[in-house]
C-alpha cells in the first residue's frame, strides 16, 4: 500500500465548458448558478466531487461510497442499505475500501455509532473567470406523449454558451494522517479531476474540457499560499459575454508564477497539466517554468 500523503498540495484547476449545463440548480429550473450581482457562473464543489467518483468508480474501478444506486423497486439506496452492501462492519473498514472517503470524508452511521470523517481535500465553489449568459432552448421530439399521441413533445433546456470555470482546493496533509489518504490517492485525484471531466458525456454535460492543472506540494509544514485562482486572469478582444471558445482568449498566469517564486523556498515540487489549445501569458510560460519559478522540481503529468 502507498504511504500516507506526507505533505500539504494546493490544487487550481480550469475546465471550460461550450453549450452545457455545468451544474444546475434545482430550485431554479435547473438553470446553471449564476452570481445575479457578477454574472459569474458558479458550480458547487459537490458537483466536482461528484465527477471525481463517477471516474474513479466507472473507469479505475475502484470502490466508492457516496454513488447513486437504484434498486429494483426503482427507490435509491440508503447509506445503511450501502454499508451492508459493502461489507462495511467497522470505520476502519470503510477507509480502506472506499477511496472517497478518505479524500473527501463522510458522515455515516455503522452499528448505531455515527462516524464524522472530515476529509483532507477540500474545495472552494469553482467560479468561471467572466461573467458569463444563460441560453434557454426548445425543441421537440418525434415522440409524442402519451396524453398527445399526434405530434412530438417539446423539450427545453438551459445552457450557458461558454464558460471557464476555476477550482481552487487543498489536501491537507494532517487530516489525511487520520482518513489514511495516500499518495496513490492523491495522483488518482488528480487524474480524476482531468480525465473524469473529459468524460463528462450526457446530454446536458458533454462539451466539458479540462485546460490546466496546477498541483503544487508543499515541503514546509503546515503552509500553503491560498486563493491560487484569484491570481490568473483572462485577456480577450470580446466582451465576457461574447466568448464562445477557448480561442477567443488568454489566461495570464504572470501573477500566478510571480507569487510561486517569492514561496519557492517552502515548495518542494509542482505538477503541471495543460490543453495545448490554451494560450497563456506569458507565452512560455510552461517552456521556461523553472525559470519562472525558481522551482527545479516540475513533473508535467500526461492524462490523456
Amino acid at each position: 500500500m502507498s504511504e500516507l500523503l506526507k505533505n500539504r498540495h494546493e490544487i487550481l484547476f480550469l475546465y471550460d465548458v461550450k453549450d452545457a449545463n455545468p451544474n444546475g440548480d434545482p430550485a431554479d429550473e435547473n438553470k446553471p448558478r449564476i452570481d445575479e450581482e457578477t454574472g459569474v457562473n458558479i458550480v458547487t464543489d459537490v458537483r466536482l466531487k461528484r465527477t471525481i467518483r463517477d471516474y474513479l468508480c466507472d473507469y479505475k474501478g475502484l470502490t466508492v461510497f457516496v454513488k447513486e444506486v437504484r434498486k429494483d423497486s426503482g427507490d435509491l439506496e440508503t447509506k445503511e442499505e450501502r454499508l451492508d452492501e459493502l461489507k462495511i462492519n467497522s470505520p476502519s473498514d470503510l477507509l480502506d475500501k472506499c477511496i472517497d472517503i478518505r479524500l473527501f470524508g463522510a458522515t455515516a452511521a455503522i452499528k448505531n455509532k455515527t462516524i464524522t470523517f472530515t476529509g483532507p481535500v477540500q474545495f472552494r465553489f469553482g467560479r468561471s473567470l467572466h461573467s458569463v449568459k444563460i441560453d434557454y432552448v426548445k425543441g421537440t421530439t418525434v415522440m409524442p406523449s402519451k396524453e398527445s399521441k399526434k405530434q412530438g413533445t417539446f423539450t427545453e433546456c438551459y445552457i450557458v454558451p461558454y464558460s471557464l470555470i476555476a477550482f481552487y482546493g487543498i489536501a491537507n496533509e494532517n487530516l489525511a494522517k487520520i482518513s489514511k489518504m495516500t499518495e496513490e490517492d492523491h495522483m488518482l485525484l488528480l487524474e480524476a479531476m482531468w480525465n473524469g471531466t473529459k468524460n463528462l458525456i450526457s446530454r446536458s454535460k458533454v462539451g466539458h474540457m479540462p485546460r490546466l492543472l496546477i498541483d503544487i506540494e508543499f515541503k514546509e509544514n503546515n503552509y500553503h499560499i491560498g486563493d491560487l485562482d484569484k491570481l490568473v486572469k483572462i485577456n480577450s478582444d470580446y466582451d465576457y459575454e461574447e466568448i464562445r471558445d477557448i480561442s477567443d482568449l488568454s489566461l495570464n498566469v504572470g501573477n500566478l508564477l510571480d507569487v510561486i517564486k517569492n514561496n519557492s523556498t517552502k515548495i518542494h515540487r509542482i505538477r503541471v497539466s495543460f490543453d495545448k489549445r490554451l494560450n497563456v501569458v506569458p507565452r512560455d510560460s510552461w517552456a521556461n517554468l523553472s525559470s519562472y519559478t525558481g522551482i527545479d522540481n516540475i513533473e508535467f503529468l500526461a492524462f490523456d
